[in-house]
Formats: C-alpha cells, structure tokens, sequence
C-alpha cells in the first residue's frame, strides 16, 4: 500500500469508529449502565474493533500462510490494510479517552496507545514487520470476551451462567492469545536480532516489555475479580452452614 493509500484507511477507520459510537449512542442500553453511558459506548465500540480484528487477523494469515514464515518482509495488501485499519481505531480511542475521561483513570491505556500506534505505525509506513504486527493483533480474539464481559458488569450480569462461561473463555484466551502470543514475540525478536535495525529492535523490545507488565497485571486482577473472589465467597458460605 501506498502512503495515500494508509492515510485514507486510517483516516476512513477513526470516521468508522466515530460512526459506530455515534449509533451505539442510539441503541437502547441498560439501565444500570446509564451511570457512565459514555464508558459502555467506549467499550462497545472497542468490541466492535476486537470482533473485526479478531477475524481479519485469522483470515490474514489463513489467505497467506507464507507470512508466517517472514514476518519482516512477506505481507498482503490485506494484512497491510488491517495494521492500517487498527491504526486508525487506535488514534480515535487515544482521543475519546483523552476528551471524556480524566487523566488518573486512563493514562494506562493512553501509555498503551501511543506504544502501540508508534510500532503500527513504523511498520506500515516501512512496509516491513507487518507480519509480527498481524502476530501482536490476534490478542483481539480475547479481547471480545474481554470487553464482553465488561459490557456484561456494566449491565448487571456480573452472576449467572453467561458471565461465569465468558469469564471461563476470557481466562482461557487471555492466556493463549495474550500471554503466549506475548512469549513468543518476544522470543522471536531475540531470535532475530541480527536481521532487526537497532531503532526497530530497541522500540520493539521497550514496547513487549511494557505489553508483558500490563498484561501480568490484567491477568491478576481479572483472576482475583472473577475467580479468587467467588471461592473465598462459597468457602465462607459453607462455613456458615
């Protein structure tokens, strides 16, 4: 893809995305959810994002298996497009964050954005590493169910079959998607020092390092959340009978 042509789905993403947000405003929502209606369009729109990413990943390297064997050079016209694509979600969410939430409550995820738009966007406009930035993407298949169950805490099913079966899934793909995806990554930049430039190395291994922190520290948090929490619940109910 040309420059023109990154700049146009980039730009034509963050218009998607506002567009998404925009009728997600006009869907009906839950009334426990009505407290922060910005938050629930925020997170559904980052569903939105994780659904199509999740898919268009998968079908990047199912199209074009001979990627995976080159992640520097060898990539699609379509695998380019979804790096551009998220790209432009990205930069539409730095901004909805930046303009609707406070500083102390996002600075994580804004930290998060600019690691992962500054990567993204060195590969894009190289034309190289696009394959690993299509490797880093496939963590948005736990992303649904981790958005999902967001939605589903906002709504006030935080109990019940369906939160406990996603918060199951939410766990399982945390693990393989994430934290997998993360180790091997990282394992294949080692690997490939001496056909990465130091600028790229240097940037793609400060960006890993800080994705494995925050992500350890998700995984924690989402563990004592659904999982710690509910067995100290039933050990003490069983003490009380």
């Amino acid at each position: 893809m040309e420059l023109s042509s990154v700049i146009l789905t980039t730009g034509s993403s963050v218009g998607f995305f506002r567009l998404v947000n925009a009728g997600v405003r006009e869907l009906p929502m839950p009334e426990s959810a009505c407290r922060n209606a910005w938050k629930w369009r925020n997170i559904s729109t980052s569903f939105v994002h994780s659904f199509i990413t999740a898919i268009w990943a998968v079908l990047c390297f199912f199209l074009h298996p001979e990627m995976a064997e080159d992640l520097i050079e060898t990539h699609s016209v379509f695998s380019h497009a979804l790096v551009s694509f998220s790209i432009g979600y990205f930069i539409y969410d730095f901004f909805d964050m930046v303009l609707n939430q406070k500083l102390s409550q996002s600075w994580e995820l804004l930290f998060h954005h600019l690691v992962v738009i500054t990567c993204f966007g060195l590969s894009v406009l190289s034309c190289r590493y696009v394959g690993f930035a299509v490797v880093a993407l496939l963590v948005e298949i736990n992303s649904v169910f981790l958005h999902l169950r967001q939605m589903l805490r906002m709504a006030s099913i935080a109990k019940g079959t369906t939160y406990r079966v996603n918060s199951m899934i939410n766990l399982g793909t945390y693990v393989v998607f994430r934290i997998n995806t993360l180790a091997w990554m990282t394992r294949w930049l080692v690997l490939n020092r001496d056909k990465v430039p130091l600028l790229a190395y240097t940037l793609g291994s400060v960006g890993m390092a800080i994705m494995t922190a925050m992500n350890i520290v998700l995984f924690y948090r989402l563990l004592r959340s659904d999982f710690l929490k509910s067995s100290t619940r039933e050990t003490k109910k069983e003490k009380e009978m």
